[in-house]
């Protein structure tokens, strides 16, 4: 089977996205709460949130039974990442921007799996690229909750419009002929290569500033 049958296998392209943005995420969660001195359980438990948060709250939203419920390889998964984690501690550790690395790779995998989810059940373009944003941005945020933080999404980062502009992209690439699946693929590198970009050059979403008291 050559590479472009197997992408184009719409089931296959999907569940690697799905798994590949799990770890990514559960690895994210996983490390913030190692910085925080969680035990190896908390930390698989911010870690699991982080991966199946936004998924669980896209599909109560579109009114199905979430996933990780029907497929345990997502708890199994978290578990490799906790895995990952303990054994390259001390590579990770020096490394400080491991974090926001997985976190970008994780939003970008499951912006697409969202959109595709919605698309799925049938909903219009803009709902699902609402959906890809849910999948993507709540389980960063119900992490950062656990462990006392300001949510990414609302700390001036591009983070949330980055999915955003995954989703236009996707549909773009859908509309103009290109392979379904490659447009998945495509709007994924979108999202992660602008919340790096973002990162490294600072770019961030203006803020409201309160007037000075008289």
């Amino acid at each position: 089977m050559d590479s472009f049958t197997f992408f184009n296998n719409h089931l296959d392209y999907i569940v690697i996205l799905d798994h590949l943005g799990t770890f990514a995420f559960a690895v994210s969660g996983i490390r913030l709460a190692y910085l925080d001195r969680l035990d190896w359980f908390g930390a698989y438990v911010v870690g699991l949130v982080t991966a199946i948060g936004g998924g669980t709250t896209r599909d109560v939203l579109l009114d199905t039974t979430p996933f990780w419920m029907e497929q345990p390889s997502y708890l199994i998964i978290t578990g490799l990442a906790l895995i990952t984690v303990l054994l390259f501690e001390s590579i990770i550790q020096k490394m400080s921007k491991t974090l926001y690395i997985f976190d970008a790779i994780g939003l970008g995998l499951f912006t697409v799996v969202g959109i595709e989810k919605a698309l799925v059940f049938d909903f219009p373009w803009w709902v699902a690229i609402l959906m890809g944003m849910i999948t993507g941005a709540i389980g960063g945020v119900i992490r950062d909750v656990l462990l006392n933080e300001t949510p990414l999404i609302f700390r001036k980062d591009v983070y949330a419009m980055a999915c955003i502009l995954g989703g236009v992209v996707f549909f773009i690439s859908d509309e103009i002929g290109m392979l379904h699946s490659f447009s998945g693929i495509l709007a994924a590198t979108t999202v992660i290569v602008v919340r790096i970009i973002a990162l490294q050059y600072h770019i961030e979403i203006p803020i409201f500033k309160p007037r000075k008291e008289l």
